[in-house]
């Protein structure tokens, strides 16, 4: 009989409901960012999928191990997928969140002067906080800083302690894969050297054959040496290689860039320069969570900004530094 065949050809019932629900809940995740389309997956799949009954038998049995497989199978995949679309729901749109809390916590250093610190009554100051202030300026909130340092700021965005930050963090392919990185990256540094006054250097060639404080280890100690002939003195820490410098023992200090301009804040400081221009820079971003397009997105713009009227040029001038070639670089793109 035909209707007998048709039977026998067709696929069982379980099956179809399978597809039919797993494409409900596909369709669910790709279609809306809403939590109400989870509860309509859990009514289709709860009650037809879940509590069809198994095939009776001749012999009574405790189940059908093949139903009971299909069946996990299918409570493991509600639970992925609810999961997923309840994170997404959590961070569907973080700029409003931010908008309705009427607070933008931005993670910055405290310790790293002149990009972040503290002043004598406590207050954060620097040009990342300044930046931050303008982020929350723009979404129409006030600003909250969090003290952060390399070993916690990305454990601080991932666990919600902060919504944003803007701490000194190169931009690298292996952070990016546990944070988003805003683009354009908003700053970059490399390494420079720290030179008394009383030493003339115009010229990276100028410290051929010259004695160089270094710090064991750091990455530039190497083309310093090959590629401008410096001999290099390599120190376990930057008090040795500071006080090495003061006593005469070196010519020059080779380190970050922007670890010399905050160190030549310092009034105790003041007989000693960073002549030259940086070398190997390498570039800084924001970061937010993951799964934040629309708070990535409006970072982008103020960022572009920025570049556009020149605001990280007039915030190297405010904080007596000079104007890095990055800085430079991106305002005469965006202007």
């Amino acid at each position: 009989m035909e209707t007998a065949a048709a039977d026998a050809n067709a696929p069982p019932a379980i099956f179809t409901r399978t597809r039919v629900r797993v494409g409900l809940i596909i369709s669910c995740q790709i279609i809306t960012e809403r939590a109400g389309c989870l509860t309509s997956v859990i009514e289709h799949i709860a009650e037809p999928v879940l509590m069809t009954p198994t095939p009776t038998t001749t012999t009574p049995t405790k189940g059908d191990p093949i139903m009971n497989i299909k069946k996990r199978a299918l409570l493991g995949i509600l639970a992925g997928f609810s999961a997923s679309i309840a994170a997404h729901v959590a961070h569907a749109d973080a700029v409003q969140d931010i908008k309705t809390k009427g607070t933008l916590v931005v993670g910055v250093k405290a310790d790293y002067p002149p990009f972040g610190a503290l002043s004598p009554s406590g207050e954060n100051v620097g040009i990342e906080p300044d930046l931050a202030r303008d982020l929350a300026q723009r979404l129409g909130v006030k600003v909250q800083f969090v003290p952060v340092v390399a070993a916690n700021r990305m454990q601080f965005l991932e666990q919600g302690k902060i919504d944003v930050m803007i701490a000194t963090m190169n931009d690298t392919p292996e952070r990016a894969k546990l944070v988003d990185i805003v683009h354009p990256d908003y700053y970059a540094s490399g390494y420079n050297l720290m030179v008394p006054k009383t030493v003339k250097v115009t010229s990276w060639n100028d410290i051929k054959g010259e004695p160089v404080c270094a710090i064991q280890g750091a990455f530039y100690n190497k083309e310093v040496a090959e590629k401008f002939g410096a001999e290099t003195v390599a120190f376990t820490g930057v008090a040795e290689a500071l006080t090495a410098l003061r006593q005469g023992r070196c010519n020059a200090f080779v380190y970050d860039d922007t670890a010399i301009e905050g160190k030549l804040q310092d009034p105790a400081w003041s007989d000693y320069d960073m002549p030259l221009q940086s070398q190997d820079a390498q570039p800084w971003g924001i970061a937010v969570r993951l799964d934040q397009p629309e708070l990535a997105a409006f970072i982008s713009k103020a960022i572009i900004d920025w570049d556009k009227t020149g605001l990280i040029l007039q915030l190297e001038t405010k904080y007596h530094i000079n104007h890095a070639a990055f800085a430079v670089q991106m305002h005469n793109k965006y202007k």
